[in-house]
């Protein structure tokens, strides 16, 4: 190990930090090692990492074109030519479950990114104003707990057009009031802390105070949250491609691949377990990586 890399790593474990900066760091470079020490976390992040990547560099690893039809290749079992078969219409499986893996882990990055925000929000608002608001913004959210995800997702998008948009949509509406409740009772937890008496003390708004000081407080459990609950949302994805209230054919998508050939599971058994296989490593795949996350920023699990 060089000096350079020794003077570094003893700067970022510094126990007297000289600026915010170091101080910042040397808690980020903390948690990484405490992360680290968890075997099937780290797995379960570069299972992640690689099916990403995969996803992203479709067009290049790609050994056929996903949309193209070749009857007289229909239901090839792995080979050469065709690494994971081909389906009941002749396409390459492979192509399709890498542009599967676009659309799939899409949806599910376009999910987070819609019902995160949201419910960290009107958690924090809710625990912070308390009274009337808690009260109304807790009943709206009660409301949508008390369907199930699934059932509710189905039918938001029957009110709608299927589709790719109609999914993501209808699942952020059934995802977010989890993170609305975890959101809120952390910061009844915070709201009465003398650090926060001292930042109202200094006349900050309540809207300041909320986003400068409440919503950092809340962001690792509710990143633990999200972690955790991304194999739901998969699998709820999934589930409306199986439906057919999903990404619609010719579109790849692992749930649809799923319903198109799950007539073939007796004699063919690879066109539909291979997109389930997928399903299951991705969604197997984020729950090691909340359970990692919960041990190394969880407080009440240290």
């Amino acid at each position: 190990m060089s000096d350079t890399t020794v003077s570094r790593r003893d700067w970022l474990l510094s126990d007297t930090p000289t600026s915010r900066a170091q101080a910042r760091w040397g808690r980020r470079y903390q948690t990484w090692l405490a992360f680290r020490r968890n075997g099937l976390a780290v797995a379960g992040l570069a299972v992640i990492l690689v099916m990403l990547a995969l996803a992203l560099l479709a067009p290049v690893l790609a050994t056929h074109d996903p949309g193209v039809q070749s009857l007289a290749d229909r239901l090839q079992p792995p080979s050469a030519a065709h690494w994971l078969g081909t389906d009941e219409l002749g396409r390459d499986t492979w192509s399709r479950l890498l542009y599967g893996g676009r659309v799939t882990l899409g949806m599910v990055v376009a999910v987070v990114i819609l019902v995160a925000p949201l419910g960290l929000i009107v958690g924090c608002v809710a625990g912070y104003a308390g009274g009337i608001v808690d009260k109304l913004l807790m009943r709206v959210t009660d409301v949508f707990l008390a369907f199930p995800r699934l059932i509710l997702a189905l039918a938001f998008v029957a009110a709608m057009k299927p589709g790719v948009e109609s999914a993501v949509i209808a699942i952020a509406l059934t995802a977010w009031p989890p993170y609305a409740r975890l959101a809120r009772a952390e910061t009844l937890t915070i709201r009465n802390t003398d650090f926060i008496a001292a930042v109202r003390m200094t006349g900050a708004s309540p809207w300041r105070i909320i986003l400068r000081h409440v919503t950092p407080m809340c962001m690792p459990s509710l990143t633990v949250r999200v972690t955790l609950d991304m194999s739901s949302i998969i699998l709820t994805a999934a589930g409306l491609g199986f439906l057919g209230l999903g990404a619609q054919p010719p579109i790849p998508e692992w749930g649809t691949m799923i319903a198109t050939a799950r007539r073939f599971i007796l004699e063919q058994w690879w066109v539909p377990v291979i997109p389930g296989i997928a399903i299951f490593t991705a969604s197997l795949a984020f729950n090691l990586l909340g359970d990692g996350l919960r041990d190394v920023l969880d407080p009440k699990q240290r």
